[in-house]
């Protein structure tokens, strides 16, 4: 079977570059082993940010007990009355656009051919003019003593749960076991997060570092920080963790969060396509997200952000490069957002990483609970009575002063994911301080917030001058 494009993994990444690549008239095939659609769908970004959505109803007061989360969850991955989501709305999707599906696990076998195994059925060779490799990462499981023969989540198991544990050890405090950490709190779980460095999403900004915490540690999260899991064993309500402070936590489960890697390249026999790999069997892309001739890649394994709005764009300059189109990736300005409550989010460098590319920089912050909106917002507590303070969180920004333009932006607050991509689309194109301070911004809200900030960053300017 000859194309002009096949895709292989048909995650985020390669579901945009199969769509895009027969929207513009290729004759596109897309191969995956397991769901189309991929871990954002069925496993990650979906399921948890829908949990999410249930745990603040419930701590909001309102009747919604586990059974009730878990099967509207079951309904967003398409597993009611299942074992195992159905893809076959994303099937249809890429159907409708004209791509072909293809069952099974693919290996590039020599320059321009894919051999594709199905269990029970003989190998197809696929022949194209180019391969676009979206096959995404797997989970990092450290060496610790005990872990394997006592058992584990990842994140897959934490957000396809029906029956609920009554504690959970999360070794890992970034995004994902912060996130999951108030999910099995709110609904009544004794929840212990493990974290190696000092502070719990330590790629975020200290202050929203510190505003999430506060609001787990309310919520009755226990939080370690600057120690690690040395040893598991079964014992207690189901495991005991020693850490490396010589002090044991305990919980009926326990979830691995500690990052994920982005996929071995050699598993695929890129090599054989003349594709240069690394010892970790990676490529570097160039700015067209090309690995090597007639070859390309996007999302996790190319070894960049791993985002699923990244791996959507990556997948799209994929496609668009393979159809000859004059294109380049721009990844300098990636903003994230993590959906705890209070949500937090960020795009570009810190104060300390300006400053360390020699750019004479400061940060301008405010207090969300001071601002028009935050006044509005009760925060949510565990302890009853009158509550007369401001929803607590931080709007952040970084400016380079001889510049006068913006190069980071930080906040945590609710609303901070829609907040950030006005300093986003401001980094990206070098939109002037000034421009942004005589910008009106709807009131009351957080851009109003991040507003009234351009405006002190502007006179910080001028005072210079």
């Amino acid at each position: 079977m000859s194309y002009d494009v096949v895709v292989i993994g048909a995650g985020a990444g390669g579901e945009a570059a199969g769509s895009l690549s027969a929207k513009l008239g290729r004759k596109v095939a897309v191969v995956e082993r397991d769901l189309v659609g991929g871990l954002c769908s069925f496993w990650a970004c979906m399921p948890s940010k829908t949990l999410l959505d249930a745990a603040a109803r419930r701590a909001a007061g309102a009747d919604y007990p586990w059974e009730r989360a878990s099967a509207r969850r079951d309904w967003m991955i398409s597993r009611e009355g299942t074992h195992y989501p159905d893809d076959g709305g994303h099937v249809r999707g890429l159907e409708s656009e004209g791509a072909e599906v293809i069952r099974g696990t693919a290996r590039v076998v020599g320059s321009g051919t894919v051999e594709v195994r199905r269990d029970g059925e003989n190998p197809r060779t696929l022949e194209a003019a180019a391969f676009i490799l979206a096959v995404g990462s797997t989970p990092v499981i450290p060496s610790i003593d005990g872990l394997e023969e006592s058992g584990y989540w990842t994140s897959n198991d934490a957000t396809s749960l029906r029956e609920f544990p009554s504690s959970l050890v999360i070794l890992g405090g970034g995004v994902v076991g912060i996130e999951l950490a108030q999910v099995y709190a709110r609904f009544g779980a004794r929840v212990t997060v493990v974290q190696g460095s000092d502070r719990i999403l330590p790629r975020d900004h200290p202050r929203s570092s510190e505003v999430v915490g506060g609001q787990l540690r309310e919520e009755g999260v226990e939080i370690r920080t600057n120690v690690t899991a040395k040893a598991v064993e079964r014992g207690g309500p189901g495991r005991r963790v020693t850490l490396s402070d010589g002090a044991v936590v305990e919980g009926a489960e326990l979830l691995v969060a500690v990052g994920r890697r982005g996929a071995d390249l050699r598993a695929l026999g890129c090599e054989d396509a003349g594709v240069a790999l690394d010892d970790r069997g990676r490529a570097t892309p160039d700015e067209r997200m090309r690995i090597g001739q007639g070859v390309f890649v996007a999302g996790d394994c190319a070894g960049g952000a791993q985002f699923t709005h990244v791996a959507d764009y990556e997948g799209r300059i994929a496609a668009r490069a393979a159809a000859d189109q004059e294109v380049r990736a721009d990844l300098a300005t990636i903003p994230s957002a993590t959906f705890t409550d209070p949500e937090t989010a960020t795009v570009g460098m810190t104060v300390q990483a300006a400053r360390e590319r020699g750019l004479d920089a400061f940060e301008v912050t405010v207090d969300f609970a001071t601002t028009a909106r935050g006044f509005t917002i009760e925060p949510r507590r565990r302890s009853s009575g009158a509550i007369r303070e401001g929803s607590p969180g931080h709007i952040t920004a970084v400016v380079d002063r001889e510049r006068r333009t913006l190069v980071g932006a930080f906040a945590a607050c609710p609303g901070a994911g829609e907040l950030i991509h006005e300093p986003t689309l401001a980094i990206k194109h070098g939109v002037p301080v000034d421009v942004l301070a005589d910008t009106i911004h709807a009131f009351p809200t957080g851009a109003r917030a991040f507003g009234n900030l351009m405006a002190e960053a502007r006179d910080r300017c001028d005072a210079r001058e």
